[in-house]
């Protein structure tokens, strides 16, 4: 799986700030791009084949993210990966998941139904020896399905930001975490009740699948 399957590509109506801000936020969050890099607009703008002025809109964009940050006469830099951030979006993470994964069984789904069922398919046919950087893109890309799937334009908006951030940590630590199959595996379960429409499982579910993976990281830090 690349970066650019992690999301659903943007819709072929969707400006070149629009296509620019997703590839540049996936490349952030799996530290394609490596945290401190210095982002130069000409390299970039070179290398998407995208002019200047969306090119800087979708950066400002990533700063809001907290993906990038820019020093007056510097220049746009990645943003580091602050581990003790780990704390407080986890707070969220934890309040906010529940949320949105019972909000998406009450919609069964809803308009991404479908791709959630094909990442089910996924998840189930991963091998157990599937490397690390596909498990992680597979969690991510469930994840904001599930989002995407409450639809709720603002606690999508606030998820996906939180997940991103989260990503970046999981990246940076992912060889001193435990075997992520088993974290992978919680996604089969938690898909499954939510496309049967059982809000309260779903909810429950999520729940624990954050608090796992919560454990976990604290436990290598």
């Amino acid at each position: 799986m690349t970066a650019e399957l992690v999301t659903a590509a943007p819709a072929p109506s969707a400006s070149m700030a629009e296509r620019t801000y997703h590839t540049l936020r996936d490349r952030l969050t799996l530290l394609d791009i490596a945290p401190g890099a210095p982002l130069s607009e000409a390299a970039l703008s070179r290398e998407l084949d995208v002019g200047r002025t969306p090119l800087r809109e979708a950066l400002k964009r990533l700063e809001a993210d907290h993906l990038v940050v820019t020093f007056a006469r510097r220049g746009t830099f990645a943003a580091n990966v602050d581990l003790t951030e780990i704390t407080p979006i986890s707070e969220m993470r934890r309040v906010l998941v529940p949320l949105a994964a019972h909000r998406a069984a009450s919609f069964t789904g809803g308009e991404v139904r479908g791709e959630l069922a094909e990442a089910l398919d996924a998840i189930r046919e991963t091998a157990s020896d599937a490397d690390r950087r596909h498990l992680m893109e597979l969690d991510l890309r469930v994840h904001r399905l599930i989002s995407q799937a409450a639809r709720s334009p603002h606690l999508e908006e606030a998820l996906v930001r939180l997940d991103n951030l989260v990503t970046r940590m999981w990246c940076l630590i992912m060889d001193r975490l435990p075997p992520m199959e088993g974290h992978i595996g919680e996604h089969l379960a938690l898909v499954e009740r939510i496309l049967a429409g059982d809000e309260e499982r779903a909810e429950r579910l999520a729940r624990e699948h954050v608090a796992h993976f919560d454990d976990a990281a604290r436990s290598v830090l």
